[in-house]
């Protein structure tokens, strides 16, 4: 799922060069288990459209969340589903670079991690409740490993039809959490803490 405002191919989110072509690499390496789906930011725009009115006014599913952001230029509100793994008062966050979008711009950043950092300040929606809470990206190693395993192992009745929306094949546990984790890997990680 790409950001309802659309990811930034020329954007770069700050990696090296050979940040890059590890992502360039992965991308290729997946692409074959990948539907085509999501080949550029308008059809993620598109899917994301398509799931929120539904989360918007109804519960939103375990393993996701209606994320609300102000956009850096309009600051008007920004929504976007997203798959968000609560842990405690903390979500996991990751900003997906699909392999068709990473293989040709594999430090692309969506428009809402470039709205978070304008402004950390957002919403979730976490099934019936709406949370304020700040944003950030993690860039420290231990905080990415143990945000990595939070984000990648739990697999949630929801992430069985998303797995079919992105993979080729039958969904199991197995492929959804090697999806996560190929997600984890190459996108942009952040955590909100929730101000409960």
């Amino acid at each position: 799922m790409s950001q309802s405002t659309g990811t930034s191919p020329a954007l770069d989110d700050g990696g090296s060069e050979a940040r890059a072509a590890a992502i360039r690499e992965a991308a290729i390496r997946e692409e074959p288990k990948h539907r085509r789906l999501i080949t550029s930011p308008k059809h993620g725009q598109i899917l994301s459209g398509l799931m929120r009115p539904g989360y918007t006014f109804g519960s939103v599913p375990s393993g996701h969340a209606v994320l609300t952001t102000s956009g850096r230029k309009t600051g008007k509100p920004r929504r976007k589903v997203i798959r968000a793994i609560p842990q405690g008062d903390r979500v996991y966050i990751v900003q997906l670079r699909p392999p068709a979008v990473a293989v040709n711009t594999p430090l692309a950043v969506a428009a809402w991690v470039l709205n978070i950092r304008a402004d950390s300040h957002v919403q979730l929606k976490l099934g019936r409740r709406t949370c304020a809470a700040t944003m950030r990206e993690i860039e420290d190693p231990a905080e990415l490993a143990r945000a990595r395993e939070i984000f990648c192992e739990p697999v949630h009745l929801v992430d069985y039809p998303e797995c079919v929306i992105h993979l080729k094949g039958r969904p199991s546990a197995r492929k959804i959490r090697d999806l996560h984790r190929y997600w984890f890997d190459t996108g942009v990680p952040l955590v909100a803490e929730l101000q409960i």
